[in-house]
């Protein structure tokens, strides 16, 4: 699991998170400080979700039958599904941004099927790349950081980096972006099953995944050091890594500069954006899909995202992407949570899971729990008119939905959990009283007989 994560965060979506905060106005350790703040809170709906994927061996889209139903299960997962689809979008087009600058153009393509090779191969191929990569990855990221400090002459430059905000300016931006960086890796904390069922224990799950608020933070860290220096090594300030490596120029520092962006982004692409969509597919419809053909659509669809689009500012990206699909992150993960911990007390029968028949635990009505599907569109309705307002739909709307927008994961997280919670609990009553009313009855029609 650590090995995967050293994967997931090397790369240049978060090399530039703290510095997207530096750019908006805080200073370096408060942009650090940010990131690992949201990292470290999403850390426990990581483990907490991770937990039955190593107790019972199953994926994220069988988790989801347990709260969504049978059939009700695919709502969360292509929900899930479509934001990992725009990610493949942006991790692609910034991987092919720097290959095409770095390469010539008779052997641009190769990036693209070097990655959909990977993808060919399974989760298997997935696993062997993450394993072997993370060791490579940090030995590259060093490398960056020690050419940085040396050419610089320290990170002086970095740490005169003030706040140029008020108090109450910084509180007013801190709030969406703890949000901002939580919905980074909200996407894994539903996900995260389909990986820690490959762990041989709790324990190795846990272990493995407390590692994501370090290596976010150092990571940052290294994004902010290598931009403040290049302020002073080459007089303009380069926030673009790629660029950067562009600008350093050699052949070597471009065989590195391949070998590393292209690894950064595989192992982040692939691992975080191919594999809940294509097994959301193949869960779907697994006569049609296999998880090729579910990877294969997947690259598809990212296009169809525009990533460039959302990459054209720091406040498209974070305020309108992160933000904005944590509105639906947040309250599938809150329902999970509440079905696994509060509804089943960890207990899920694993025959129902798999079956289809309208007599299993999991089948609710038609296959779907209603529950589960009113909270969820409860969590999401609040975010709406603030997220409309950020894409310019509205002009103007109540400081309320403001507020509520800026704090979308956490919000609709625990609303829609508390929701599902309440309802499932009257459901049972309802259950329990009818299965009651059933037993007095029974001796009745005995006596009459």
């Amino acid at each position: 699991m650590a090995s995967l994560w050293v994967g997931l965060v090397v790369g240049v979506p978060s090399y530039y998170l703290a510095g997207s905060l530096v750019d908006l106005g805080m200073s370096w350790w408060q942009g650090i400080a940010t990131v690992v703040a949201a990292n470290m809170i999403l850390l426990v709906p990581l483990i907490l979700t991770g937990h039955p994927g190593t107790h019972y061996g199953i994926s994220f889209p069988v988790l989801a039958r347990s709260s969504f139903g049978i059939h009700g299960a695919h709502i969360p997962t292509l929900l899930r599904a479509l934001v990992g689809c725009g990610w493949y979008g942006i991790e692609s087009w910034i991987g092919g941004e720097a290959i095409f600058l770095l390469l010539p153009k008779s052997i641009k393509a190769t990036f693209w099927v070097a990655q959909l090779s990977i993808v060919w191969k399974g989760i298997d191929g997935i696993r062997e790349l993450e394993k072997y990569s993370a060791p490579i990855l940090i030995v590259l990221t060093s490398c960056l950081l020690i050419w940085s400090y040396v050419k610089a002459g320290g990170f002086g430059h970095m740490l005169s980096l003030s706040s140029r905000l008020s108090s109450s300016e910084f509180w007013s931006l801190f709030f969406p972006s703890l949000t901002a960086n939580i919905s980074y890796w909200a996407t894994l904390a539903l996900n995260i099953p389909d990986f820690t069922r490959y762990a041989k224990s709790q324990n190795d799950q846990i272990i493995g995944q407390a590692g994501l608020p370090i290596f976010m933070g150092a990571f940052t860290f290294v994004g902010i050091a290598v931009t403040s220096s290049t302020k002073v090594i080459f007089g303009q300030v380069i926030s673009n890594p790629i660029q950067l490596l562009g600008q350093i120029g050699g052949f070597f520092t471009t065989i590195l500069a391949i070998l590393g962006i292209s690894l950064a982004t595989f192992t982040t692409n692939i691992a975080a954006n191919v594999v809940a969509p294509a097994n959301a597919l193949v869960n779907l419809s697994p006569t049609w899909f296999t998880f090729r053909r579910g990877a294969l659509l997947t690259a598809l669809l990212g296009i169809a995202f525009q990533p460039w689009r959302l990459l054209k500012s720091s406040e498209s990206f974070v305020y309108t992407w992160l933000v904005g699909y944590s509105a639906l992150m947040g309250p599938i993960g809150g329902i999970l949570l509440a079905d696994y911990y509060l509804v089943h007390k960890t207990n899920l029968s694993i025959k129902d899971l798999y079956s289809g028949s309208p007599y299993g635990a999991y089948y609710y009505s038609g296959g779907f729990n209603v529950a589960a599907i009113v909270a969820l569109v409860v969590g999401i309705l609040p975010v709406i008119p603030g997220f409309l307002q950020k894409v310019g739909i509205l002009t103007s709307v109540p400081e309320t939905f403001v507020i509520i927008y800026n704090n979308a994961w956490f919000i609709s997280f625990f609303s829609a959990g508390f929701l599902y919670w309440v309802l499932s609990s009257l459901r049972r009553k309802q259950d329990i009283s009818a299965a009651g009313d059933h037993i007095l009855k029974a001796p009745n029609k005995e006596i009459r007989n």
